[in-house]
């Protein structure tokens, strides 16, 4: 019999592990001291066949946590092991080495009790050397720090069981988005990330990368738009994966992929008003045309030169509203997959110190990415006096005194781990 008086948790939070015990209990220690009564939420482990005892040392040393333990290693999409017992009115999905900063929980509470369509708010991401991390598309939450609204996640099912990792955080954010769900990034949420090394395979990651945003982009984008997002996404892959010396990794997630499409990847493609909203190309060509008139109405020269800075993964929208406005792109500055022999459409990728001695008029940054843009844009900024646009630059100014708290809390995490700060 149901006790329909029963009062249930607000928040369910879900990590999948596998062999990494000590930093696991390490986060679950945070968990618990999120800030939430512990009657509000629950703790939900799935262990990937661990053979380092952390499933003994799980029921332990946290018993009230909720334990499921598989046979084999699933990878993190396992966290939809948990789903079925998660009663939280909020899931939070986290890595065996991320925990929210005390105080985020509540404030991720206030933004999904806000607007009603917040399918995913998504935590910013920092780490212990004080960087941060995100994903390369704003509409797409990053699965180390992220609330889930639980009945969002029940009209559109969890990650992605054939995925194991990596990019399954697209398909569930495009599937969000399609529903008519919104999947926002907060300043005033934070999580920390170790980022463990540990497990993080550098050659399974390759593969898994390139097989599965292969999947995303058969799997749920529009036909049309298949062979030019195909094609723009493994050529970079490929440049990556060449300057790691994993281009073996990556011919094996081409394979990998070709033989899952030869044995049947059901398509469910997203609507072409998602698919507008997440690659932006409609909104890029409108915000560029919109930024060289701002830009054109200080200066008696029209602007009709354009640096590119950073081949980034949406970078075929760069382009495309460059072409559509008349404008010449004269190259593409990236400091990491700079060639002499390496061409976007016919346009040289050159390092940094050789874009500052070409011809232009103002410097596009050609990323989608906070994190990468933020950074990329300030250094343009300091060095040269041409205008220096980011289309998507964020006017929120994250409060100071918040950003006190979570720099001194990520001191005391170093401080904790013995890591250098």
């Amino acid at each position: 019999m149901i006790n329909m008086l029963q009062k249930f948790p607000q928040v369910s939070f879900i990590i999948s592990t596998h062999n990494r015990c000590e930093v696991l209990l390490h986060t679950l220690s945070h968990i618990q001291r999120c800030g939430l009564e512990t009657s509000d939420f629950d703790i939900h482990v799935i262990d990937n066949a661990s053979t380092d005892m952390t499933a003994a040392r799980v029921r332990d040393e946290f018993p009230c946590v909720r334990l499921i333990t598989l046979d084999r290693n699933q990878g993190p999409v396992a966290k939809n092991e948990a789903l079925p017992h998660a009663m939280g009115r909020y899931v939070v999905f986290l890595d065996d080495d991320s925990y929210p900063i005390p105080g985020a929980i509540q404030r991720m509470i206030r933004h999904f009790e806000a607007d009603v369509k917040l399918g995913a708010a998504t935590f910013t991401v920092n780490l212990t050397n004080g960087n941060r991390e995100c994903s390369a598309y704003p509409d797409v939450f990053i699965g180390c720090g992220v609330g889930l609204r639980r009945r969002a996640l029940r009209a559109v099912g969890g990650l992605p069981d054939d995925f194991f990792m990596q990019a399954e955080e697209y398909d569930l954010s495009l599937r969000l988005i399609d529903a008519g769900y919104r999947v926002r990034t907060f300043d005033d949420l934070h999580v920390m990330h170790l980022k463990t090394p540990q497990a993080r395979i550098s050659a399974r990651t390759m593969r898994l990368d390139v097989r599965n945003n292969l999947f995303v982009i058969l799997r749920r984008f529009p036909r049309e738009h298949i062979p030019t997002l195909g094609w723009d996404w493994m050529k970079r892959y490929w440049w990556i994966a060449s300057s790691k010396g994993a281009t073996g990794a990556f011919l094996y997630g081409i394979f990998n992929a070709i033989l899952r499409c030869a044995t049947g990847l059901k398509r469910e493609p997203v609507s072409s008003e998602t698919f507008e909203q997440f690659v932006k190309l409609q909104e890029t060509e409108n915000r560029l045309r919109d930024a060289i008139a701002n830009e054109s109405t200080d200066l008696s020269a029209p602007m009709k030169r354009v640096l590119l800075v950073d081949c980034g993964k949406n970078l075929f929208a760069y382009w495309r509203a460059c072409q559509e406005l008349g404008l010449q792109i004269v190259a593409i500055a990236d400091r990491n997959l700079h060639h002499p022999a390496r061409r976007y459409r016919g346009i040289r990728i050159v390092d940094d110190a050789a874009a500052r001695k070409l011809k232009y008029d103002l410097v596009l940054i050609s990323n989608l990415s906070s994190v990468h843009a933020q950074t990329r844009r300030s250094q343009w900024r300091i060095t040269q006096d041409r205008p220096v646009i980011d289309l998507y630059e964020s006017q929120a100014d994250e409060r100071p005194e918040l950003q006190a708290y979570v720099a001194r809390f990520i001191r005391e995490t170093n401080t904790q781990l013995a890591v250098p700060a």
